[in-house]
């Protein structure tokens, strides 16, 4: 049983809702009721008032509701207050509603080791006057045995775990920088055979996975979920006139995302920082549409990913109003349907545009007569600006990846023209 409270700080807000209860669902729990509250200023020791905690109370022994869930960040003196009201019931905020849903995705070692720092890091700050039964005011108050400054056993307590968990954390780091390395050294190693990379971005449950399953013929598992991808995935994607190119899924982004995820899945991040185009995939048909957007552009400001070219892919344009493109105004942009296939090859060609963009050369080819046969080959693979020929043989100026160039030295004249 699960029941669910939504302070606002204006109601204007109230928008959000849907996706607050997209994040519910998407942990497993079971939404009974739905509360709404506009608080002018936050009660610093349980967030809502005296009455509105005895009234919640009532609704709890009647729904026999086992959870609380507020869409908003909680202290640990919140938490451990309410749950003192509430006896049996589960508080919980937004970030830990989050986490709760990471630690169900995370099926690799990296993606475990990454939730648990996340919690860890998250449990840290909460864990000022959040014992349920700390004994620190029997033994530290005034007039008991060694003054005001003397520490009970209930803050010995504390500091204790505090020391565990800190240790803790610093092994963690010292796993996840060995999982940074590791995919550092292959990252490396694209770059060295100078593979293009492509990474997914966008709000979570945007079309990701879907998208990426279209262009690589893959079979990402695919839900109408938030946060179904938390494991980067890489495949190789065909694109026209390239070689070879790589594609990453990554975890999607969400307003008010804890810094704690942020930094705890630093390693996964490093997929997309290191690539050398962004796709942002958008969710045409969300009426929350212009709101995600803001979101994601301010994450990829904060990771100092905004200077990178990014295509923007307004996806799920069959599910929406045909006047919702023209509320588009950021560009470079292209409608697709994952789904249905829809602008698939438009995009294909975009994302090979950008590509050849960043990582072709304009270079001079001279075949001789007996080698002109070699001008077809080339011409799949390339593009051929102009051809002057003459009885000798011809002269390509073409404009070539810079990992296939090395197959056509023997003809090279010159780098740049």
């Amino acid at each position: 049983m699960f029941l669910t409270y939504h302070p606002f700080s204006s109601p204007s807000k109230i928008a959000s809702t849907d996706e607050f209860k997209d994040l519910v669902l998407a942990s497993g729990l079971q939404t009974i009721q739905l509360e709404y509250q506009v608080l002018k200023k936050p009660h610093p020791a349980t967030l809502i008032g005296i009455g509105k905690i005895q009234e919640l109370k009532q609704k709890l022994v009647e729904q026999k509701a086992d959870c609380i869930v507020f869409d908003c960040p909680l202290s640990g003196v919140q938490i451990r207050n309410l749950s003192q009201e509430w006896q049996a019931v589960r508080v919980l905020d937004r970030h830990q509603l989050i986490l709760d849903i990471f630690a169900q995705r995370a099926t690799t070692y990296e993606g475990k080791l990454q939730v648990q720092l996340a919690r860890y890091l998250d449990e840290m700050p909460r864990m000022v006057g959040a014992w349920m039964s700390s004994l620190s005011r029997q033994g530290g108050g005034i007039g008991a045995k060694g003054g005001l400054g003397a520490k009970g056993p209930g803050e010995k307590a504390l500091e204790r775990d505090r020391r565990v968990i800190q240790l803790r954390v610093k092994k963690l780091r010292q796993r996840l920088e060995k999982v940074r390395l590791a995919r550092n050294f292959r990252r490396k190693k694209r770059q060295r055979n100078k593979i293009p990379s492509i990474a997914l971005i966008g709000y979570t449950n945007s079309g990701k996975s879907t998208l990426m399953n279209a262009l690589t013929q893959s079979k990402v598992p695919v839900k109408s979920l938030a946060f179904m991808t938390l494991d980067p995935i890489t495949r190789q994607i065909y694109l026209p006139n390239i070689s070879k190119a790589v594609i990453t899924d990554t975890v999607g982004f969400i307003q008010n995302l804890s810094p704690h995820l942020i930094e705890a899945f630093k390693a996964t991040l490093e997929e997309s920082a290191d690539a050398d185009i962004l796709l942002h995939v958008i969710d045409l048909s969300s009426p929350l549409m212009k709101q995600q957007i803001e979101t994601v552009n301010q994450l990829l400001d904060e990771l100092n990913w905004d200077q990178k070219p990014c295509l923007h892919i307004y996806n799920k344009m069959d599910q929406a109003p045909k006047e919702k493109a023209f509320q588009v105004n950021v560009y470079p942009k292209v409608f697709v349907s994952a789904k249905t296939g829809l602008g698939l090859n438009t995009l294909r060609q975009k994302i090979a545009d950008l590509i050849m963009r960043q990582h072709t050369e304009s270079v001079e080819l001279y075949f001789p007569k007996r080698d002109e046969k070699y001008i077809y080959s080339l011409d799949r693979i390339a593009t051929i600006c102009r051809k002057e020929s003459s009885s000798l043989g011809t002269l390509c100026y073409v404009h070539i990846q810079a990992s296939q160039l090395a197959e056509w030295k023997q003809f090279l004249v010159k780098k740049t023209f």
